[in-house]
């Protein structure tokens, strides 16, 4: 098998602590393994019945939101309290303060059950292939992106790192939908067979919006600083308003705004405002 030690002191001789940007690599991270077991018993929990073999009852639920919020304290302690620089007494509040986020996500999950029924009603209502509820539910990329989406984003709200863009990065393998759990998206969205949509961390989207498979709402450019390193944080998707629809491969970029009811056509390529009511479609040629 040749010189094994040999090869491992050449695989490693330039350590992530060395990069340009450090890596901290010394650190626990969180485990794919394990939000991926949390996004399936969220599912399981907000959907009874769909996602698990066991008869719904009170005490069930009880009991899948008390593993729920272990996994969770687990995973987001893990982002929030690892560094070697803690004290015993940094790291007793550490623990609370990991303890307070996991209770917001759990306090937050009506809220979000309630937005994902209206996706889920949405969906149905604006697929004529839909033949039931049960479908949409079971089936449909966009509810399950919109699921880890959702959940990320309280996340997302609440400064945890790492964690949230892992939710939505497994969601994005799984479903090709690439949301970043910044973006800001309102109710009953659906997104149409799903695969290739890239939706940027400031997008913002309003009500009743409908996307198709392809669509991209992303950044024009990157303002850059003195050092000419571009600027983080700063708005640079699009802002999508009520009742739009996008369809195929549509590619949207810059802080740009559609107006509400407007009608975005296949293959559009927009960097400018759209007025409200608007319909903008490529040239046809046969």
């Amino acid at each position: 098998m040749g010189d094994m030690p040999n090869i491992l002191d050449e695989l490693y001789s330039e350590p992530l602590y060395n990069l340009k940007y450090k890596a901290n690599y010394t650190l626990p991270k969180p485990s794919i393994e394990k939000l991926s077991e949390i996004i399936s018993l969220i599912r399981e929990i907000l959907f009874p019945g769909y996602f698990d073999f066991y008869q719904n009852t009170i005490k069930n639920a009880e009991e899948k939101l008390n593993q729920l919020s272990q996994l969770l304290l687990e995973q987001v302690s893990r982002v929030l309290c690892t560094e070697e620089s803690l004290d015993e007494s940094r790291q007793e509040m550490c623990i609370e303060g990991s303890k307070k986020i996991v209770n917001k996500l759990i306090q937050a999950l009506p809220n979000i059950r309630k937005l994902l029924l209206g996706d889920i009603e949405a969906a149905y209502e604006g697929d004529p292939a839909a033949k039931s509820v049960d479908e949409v539910i079971l089936c449909y990329p966009s509810i399950k992106a919109l699921t880890s989406y959702r959940i990320a984003h309280e996340f997302y709200k609440m400064n945890v790192p790492l964690i949230p863009r892992l939710f939505t990065e497994i969601a994005h393998a799984e479903t090709g939908i690439d949301i970043h759990p910044g973006a800001k998206i309102g109710e009953r969205f659906f997104m149409d067979h799903g695969t290739g949509i890239v939706i940027g961390e400031t997008s913002i989207i309003g009500k009743n919006v409908k996307i198709y498979q392809g669509v991209t709402l992303g950044a024009k450019s990157f303002p850059l600083d003195e050092s000419g390193k571009p600027i983080k944080g700063i708005a640079r998707h699009p802002i999508v308003e009520d009742n739009v629809i996008i369809y195929a491969n549509a590619t949207i970029l810059g802080r740009v705004r559609i107006g509400e009811n407007s009608i975005i056509g296949s293959n559009a390529f927009i960097t400018r405002d759209v007025p409200p009511n608007s319909k903008i479609f490529v040239e046809r040629r046969y």
